[in-house]
């Protein structure tokens, strides 16, 4: 019988402090507990995670997300080092290993290099004791440090793998209405809520609750659950794959 596969993307907002940028140790270890609790209900599990310009951003002295390309590269290529030994010490004391890939948007418009990553994760899947995490490769990708933080790219991984479940971890405990009174619990049709988003994101980051439901979007039109949901309460997440929780539930079409 074929595991079920969950998709978990995490932003850099939950990943890293706002006073400075640098990773969240306290955060990450949370989270990486709650990906071993989804594991343990038997599924598999990939982390789609951003953080690494975030991460970087500090080793260059710098006290809020660079504007230019270039710099946001510089950061991310430093960042990125930290962020992956992290979890890797992290994922360790579960007896767990972890695995990194680093895409690009080529990676998925190219027939031949999307069937490469699709052999490569498949693959990975295969061994239990494995997480695969997934980041754009922003020290070289150009358009991709422009349009979000990783919220496409989690979703393009999903319909790749035909995946059962997407989370989406930011900073808020789902979408708000327009009220701003409470969150949006369950959606239906996502044509009906894409006018309640908002573009803002936070000092280390990019993306917002926009890029997040272009995300959504893409993920539920190619039949993947998909949900959005606080990453700072991270004991939330084994109850969201269970179809419990908080969070905004979008069904797929």
């Amino acid at each position: 019988m074929k595991q079920a596969l969950t998709i978990i993307k995490i932003g850099t907002g939950v990943l890293t402090r706002e006073s400075d940028g640098q990773l969240d140790k306290n955060s990450l270890e949370q989270l990486v507990s709650a990906v071993v609790e989804v594991v343990a209900l038997g599924r598999r599990c990939i982390l789609v995670s951003s953080g690494a310009v975030g991460a970087g951003i500090s080793g260059l002295g710098l006290t809020s997300y660079p504007d230019d390309i270039k710099t946001r590269q510089a950061c991310a290529s430093i960042g990125q080092t930290r962020l992956i030994h992290t979890y890797q010490s992290l994922f360790q004391s579960f007896n767990l290993n972890v695995a990194q890939l680093l895409l690009t948007a080529d990676d998925f418009n190219k027939k031949e290099r999307s069937e490469r990553v699709l052999d490569t994760l498949h693959k990975l899947l295969e061994y239990e004791n494995i997480i695969p995490i997934i980041n754009e490769n922003d020290s070289v990708a150009v358009e991709e440090l422009s349009m979000g933080d990783n919220d496409m790219l989690s979703a393009r991984v999903a319909h790749l793998l035909g995946a059962d479940q997407l989370i989406l971890l930011t900073s808020v405990d789902g979408l708000m209405p327009p009220s701003g009174e409470g969150i949006v619990k369950e959606v239906k049709d996502i044509s009906e809520v894409l006018e309640f988003a908002r573009d803002d994101s936070g000092k280390f980051s990019i993306g917002g609750m926009r890029s997040k439901l272009e995300a959504v979007q893409y993920a539920v039109s190619h039949g993947t659950e998909t949900y959005i949901a606080n990453g700072r309460n991270p004991k939330n997440i084994s109850k969201l794959v269970l179809g419990k929780g908080i969070g905004t539930k979008f069904l797929k079409l």
